[in-house]
């Protein structure tokens, strides 16, 4: 292959290069289109099982019957970014709670995985909406953020956050996996005995302090396509800034 290369004239190969790049350029346009045409059949279907769900509920429980007023009827969604304070204020919201009569939820995923299945996200929606018996409510868990208004429901809850300093973030992260918090002392850790330095840790390339977990706050204000945990990826955090301004 290099002797063919070699015995062809420079333009040639300048062809062939250019008629390479073109055609990575189409594959790349393909893929985006096949992407976006992806997301609006789940968003279709999911508004489709959701109003399936509605007529369900209308017919066989009360709930819808009973308006609520409008503080009564508030949702609070904490999707909590790992590692950024998230414990210690959840703790505030559990203190508050009795004396100002709001309920305080846990949102336990399988693994702590912040992304959801289309029906699991069609669940959530539900459950968050319909149950009255839990409102006014004040949801955390380490889970991407949702758009509500994609499944047909016109009042969204109110989702807060907070975010941290990406490399602060990451040191506290690689602390916890070795020595854990006060939160759940006896509970061991993933890198528990491993005495390493967050410097040292760097310098010998571990996994748990790596340059790409520095990206990891960014999806959360996302949501649950895959590109959104792509790091780098322009278009997740152009996202993640429109729905930071206007969510």
């Amino acid at each position: 292959m290099g002797l063919l290369r070699m015995m062809m004239p420079p333009k040639l190969q300048l062809l062939m290069v250019v008629a390479f790049a073109v055609a990575m350029l189409f594959l790349e346009n393909q893929i985006q289109k096949l992407e976006e045409s992806q997301f609006k059949l789940e968003r279709a279907i999911a508004r489709h099982e959701v109003r399936e769900i509605e007529q369900q509920h209308t017919m066989d429980s009360p709930w819808q019957d009973a308006a609520l007023d409008e503080e009564e009827d508030m949702v609070v969604i904490y999707n909590r970014v790992p590692k950024a304070a998230s414990t210690s204020f959840t703790n505030i919201a559990y203190d508050l709670c009795a004396k100002n009569k709001y309920h305080v939820l846990h949102i336990n995923t399988t693994k702590n995985n912040p992304v959801m299945s289309l029906q699991d996200q069609v669940c959530f929606v539900k459950n968050i909406t319909s149950w009255k018996e839990m409102k006014p409510g004040f949801y955390h868990g380490h889970i991407s953020y949702l758009d509500f208004a994609k499944f047909g429901v016109k009042k969204k809850p109110i989702y807060i956050n907070v975010i941290r300093d990406p490399i602060e973030r990451l040191v506290s992260y690689s602390h916890f996996l070795r020595f854990g918090d006060d939160y759940r002392p006896g509970l061991r850790r993933q890198k528990q005995g491993d005495k390493k330095t967050f410097d040292e840790c760097v310098a010998e390339g571990g996994s748990d302090c790596a340059p790409e977990k520095l990206w990891l706050q960014i999806p959360f204000f996302c949501g649950h396509s895959s590109e959104f945990w792509n790091v780098g990826s322009r278009w997740a955090m152009d996202q993640a800034k429109y729905n930071l301004v206007n969510e």
